[in-house]
């Protein structure tokens, strides 16, 4: 199963493929690095967390102090795993429904989807390892 992203720099939209780890895929057209860590909208969500890798969507707010704290750690995972995991911001302020969909009660709330849906939910600041030992588990089934 591939992916569809779009180019940052010149706008194409690319066919991506998970790509070998540490590496991070790359723009056919002008070879600029492709965004694995976005923003996500409302109306964005249904095609953000169809991949074929698991994604992580990180429900967070510009003034939550633990969403400030992982934060950098999702970035870190998204250019360390990138082709093999896609990370997907979405601010709960901006975009209300979809956090009200997965019953999102507390930020910040990562939801992990494989296939398009959720999987596994992790709950507060917690550290990089365990956020890993989670993907790992939803990559190995």
């Amino acid at each position: 199963m591939s992916d569809i992203l779009t180019c940052a720099q010149c706008g194409a939209k690319n066919r991506v493929q998970a790509v070998p780890g540490g590496q991070v895929p790359v723009c056919a057209r002008c070879g600029a690095n492709l965004p694995w860590l976005h923003s996500g909208t409302d109306a964005s969500f249904a095609a953000d967390i169809r991949a074929g890798v698991p994604v992580i969507v990180d429900f967070w707010a510009p003034w939550c102090g633990p969403c400030r704290v992982i934060g950098p750690v999702l970035e870190d995972i998204a250019r360390e795993q990138a082709g093999r995991v896609r990370v997907v911001k979405v601010n709960v302020d901006e975009n209300p429904r979809t956090p009200g969909s997965f019953q999102v009660q507390g930020i910040p709330t990562m939801i992990v989807f494989k296939d398009g849906e959720p999987v596994d939910r992790i709950v507060g600041a917690v550290p990089k390892g365990e956020i890993l030992r989670k993907l790992a588990a939803v990559q190995a089934s």
